[in-house]
């Protein structure tokens, strides 16, 4: 794909394909590392979803503890219960052997059972949302407000669509009240975290930073 395709794609004035080369370049007195870099998505299907059209929540590996808090607040404020599975940020699911799941050399990988490196898994809240476009509902819109893409209760059905055309399986389906569950920036969750590891970034500020290139 050309560079001029790229940005149009994008409409920023730094791509994804451009962040997946960068190394740990601080900006807003938050460190970017490989591993917030890869709150953009893994592989070719990560330049498919653009940026968080006001913020980005991104995750400080260096700094994650892996102690789930984030799930506990995130589904205290959104569904008014703990139940973590419903968690909008995603620990649990990449604990002991992070995204790549288990490995010979587990040992030497992230997670519990490797190198105590978590590998939290947030919303891209992309602007062409796969989620918004695969709902047979149209219940996922974008807030007025703050950009983010938010599920109408009252138009979702919880039939599942959303979590499947997600490339990151994000929405969750909440069984007991029916309908799906996603991000919606409301910054809970950074507010709880006890190492600071969370943090809500403006897209321009991320976009207009200066970083190096090389490895």
């Amino acid at each position: 794909m050309s560079k001029g395709l790229m940005n149009k794609i994008f409409d920023r004035e730094t791509t994804r394909r451009d962040f997946l080369k960068l190394t740990g370049k601080g900006i807003a007195g938050f460190a970017v590392s490989t591993s917030i870099l890869s709150m953009f998505g893994f592989g070719e299907e990560a330049y498919a979803a653009t940026a968080l059209p006001e913020g980005l929540l991104v995750v400080d590996r260096s700094k994650c503890t892996g102690c789930q808090r984030c799930e506990i607040t995130c589904t205290l404020q959104n569904d008014g219960k703990v139940q973590p599975f419903l968690s909008r940020i995603k620990v649990a699911e990449n604990y002991n052997f992070g995204v790549t799941g288990p490995k010979i050399n587990y040992q030497y990988e992230d997670g519990q059972m490797g190198n105590l490196k978590m590998s939290p898994v947030t919303c891209k809240q992309c602007r062409e949302p796969f989620c918004a476009n695969a709902c047979p509902k149209d219940a996922i819109i974008a807030d007025p407000r703050t950009g983010a893409r938010v599920v109408q209760k009252d138009k979702c059905v919880g039939c599942g669509t959303c979590v499947d055309a997600c490339p990151w399986n994000l929405p969750t389906i909440d069984t007991e009240n029916g309908y799906a569950t996603k991000c919606v920036t409301c910054g809970v969750c950074v507010k709880g975290c006890p190492t600071d590891a969370l943090k809500v970034i403006k897209w321009e500020d991320i976009s207009r930073a200066h970083f190096f290139s090389k490895r």
